[in-house]
């Protein structure tokens, strides 16, 4: 089976105070938040660090945007200087959690890094940022808030960088890119650690998107093209041409069978990659990266869902997830990714069934579910 290497996230929920990423790395620093927080109680040391910095935070990490480029006419790159205890020795290829008050209300998405992580010891203290590049989605809220209504200066909440869709160093001999529309954000950030470690050399990408004017980073993957004579880039604009069949990968890279692929972009592709590899026999050379959980036909009527700790009750249909329904109902419930991959939202089942959104499983009484891609199958009573 191909390594599914799919989008987590280590997002937390707005009452949760979260680890402080990267706290081994300044223990001085840590210490020194550990005992603010002990001699303040109940006040919270963010009362006085904020005063000074707004990044600055014992309970959680945070970011300051600093610039919006537009990349597209419906996609921008954020600019974003992180605070206290963001490690940049991350992966090229991972993601990291943002949140935005948006409303009045904390909304949370995970995007890619498109930046290029910094060796420890090459660290320019002072300047250092991240940047995530975001496509509008129509039925995305935050991605077209981020894209057209966040101002330099805006506070955003960070998770710390995860995800194991990433390039090793040394990278492989050959490799195969397969991306499509924003799917290409994750593979920019390996492009550009490859070519800052001068490993750009036996490189196939293949790209999808409607036109041309719609490629992400297109100015800089012709530069990549010029400069490095290893890197071989193929545009497919989808609207003339259609969509990439896999069936026929061969006419296109010949040798596909003999690279290291790292695929990502609409689910369609992805599955279509992921059957083609393993009638190849070869699924371990596919490594994909996927932005969201598929979901079966809902079947069912739903049902009374009682969240035991809050001691409240609501009726939902059996479409929406338990984390939504309890959300809706008042209900804090802990959350990561929301898509079912980080279990993050695992919760006990103490009564009832419910159902895997995902895969038409049912969970019987006594299990964990996760709350973020399973809904009702009657009445139920959770552990929250």
């Amino acid at each position: 089976m191909a390594k599914n290497t799919i989008k987590t996230t280590a997002k937390v929920a707005d009452t949760v105070r979260p680890t402080v990423a990267g706290a081994t790395h300044h223990p001085g620093w840590h210490m020194l938040r550990t005992i603010a927080g002990r001699i303040t109680t109940p006040l919270l040391p963010d009362d006085y660090l904020k005063l000074a910095n707004p990044l600055w935070s014992a309970r959680e990490l945070r970011g300051k945007v600093v610039e919006v480029r537009r990349e597209t006419v419906d996609s921008a790159t954020l600019v974003i200087k992180p605070g206290w205890g963001f490690s940049f020795d991350y992966q090229a290829g991972q993601y990291v959690g943002i949140g935005l008050l948006v409303d009045g209300r904390w909304r949370w998405r995970s995007y890619s890094l498109t930046s290029v992580p910094e060796e420890r010891l090459a660290r320019s203290r002072g300047s250092r940022t991240i940047t995530i590049t975001v496509k509008a989605m129509p039925e995305g809220f935050l991605s077209t808030h981020l894209v057209g209504g966040v101002e330099p200066g805006t506070i955003v909440r960070l998770a710390a960088p995860q995800g194991n869709f990433v390039m090793p160093d040394p990278a492989p001999a050959s490799v195969l890119f397969l991306t499509a529309g924003s799917g290409i954000t994750p593979v920019i950030s390996m492009l550009r650690t490859l070519a800052r470690r001068g490993q750009l050399g036996d490189v196939v990408h293949v790209h999808s998107a409607p036109t041309e004017s719609d490629v992400l980073f297109a100015e800089e993957l012709s530069q990549l093209t010029n400069r490095h004579d290893g890197y071989k880039l193929t545009v497919r604009a989808t609207r003339t041409e259609g969509r990439l069949d896999l069936a026929r990968l061969a006419e296109v890279v010949p040798d596909w069978r003999e690279r290291q692929t790292w695929a990502c972009g609409p689910e369609a592709m992805l599955g279509s990659a992921e059957r083609t590899w393993v009638a190849a026999g070869i699924a371990d050379n596919l490594h994909l990266e996927r932005f969201a959980a598929a979901r079966t036909a809902v079947h069912g009527s739903g049902g009374t869902v009682e969240f035991a700790r809050a001691g409240k009750t609501t009726t939902v249909d059996a479409a929406t997830s338990l984390m939504d329904a309890g959300e809706a109902a008042g209900v804090q419930m802990p959350f990561g990714c929301r898509m079912g991959i980080c279990q993050s939202c695992v919760v006990g089942l103490l009564k009832g069934h419910v159902r895997d959104l995902r895969t038409g499983v049912e969970h019987e009484p006594g299990t964990r579910v996760q709350t973020c891609i399973s809904a009702a199958s009657g009445d139920c009573v959770l552990d929250a």
